[in-house]
């Protein structure tokens, strides 16, 4: 087995036990709510990317089907995002919520950045690291607005303080 299958592998064991240990029983359908819609942004933005050949995967399951990255695009950055959104400091100053949003961005960008450099997991062609930064930022913005939609946080009054 290649080192390149053997990271995929143990990226979904180790995301698989994550999510067991780390999303609320009461936050179950949420977790899915906010997994498929990340599904669904990363799904379509890496296969645009992998067909305009700007990042190769050159050692992927499912190589007949498909040029993009199935185990991370599919599975590892919507697992990540679950995390993210459940775990985000809503009621914490900006400073912290920013800080939350670059420390899961720079995490993804440098956990993929060692692997283009080590590994053949991934080839940057026309891309760069930053690119991948801002994807994942921005992506993590959509799902937190979606997330936060979902809940009704954007239908409910505002809070009336009568003092």
């Amino acid at each position: 087995m290649s080192i390149e299958i053997a990271i995929q592998i143990a990226s979904i064991v180790l995301i698989g036990i994550l999510l067991i240990l780390f999303v609320p029983r009461d936050k179950v359908r949420h977790a899915h709510v906010i997994f498929f819609f990340k599904q669904l942004l990363t799904w379509f933005l890496g296969l645009l990317v992998a067909e305009y050949n700007l990042i190769e995967y050159p050692i992927r399951f499912f190589q007949n089907a498909t040029k993009a990255s199935f185990t991370f695009e599919f599975f590892v950055y919507p697992g990540i995002c679950v995390l993210f959104n459940l775990f985000y400091p809503e009621k914490e100053s900006f400073l912290k919520r920013a800080v939350h949003y670059s420390v899961y961005s720079t995490g993804i960008t440098v956990f993929e950045l060692i692997l283009e450099v080590y590994t053949d997991a991934i080839i940057y062609i026309r891309w760069t690291w930053y690119w991948t930064w801002i994807t994942i930022a921005l992506t993590f913005l959509a799902s937190r607005w979606y997330y936060r939609w979902y809940r009704g946080d954007f239908t409910k009054p505002p809070r009336v303080r009568y003092e």
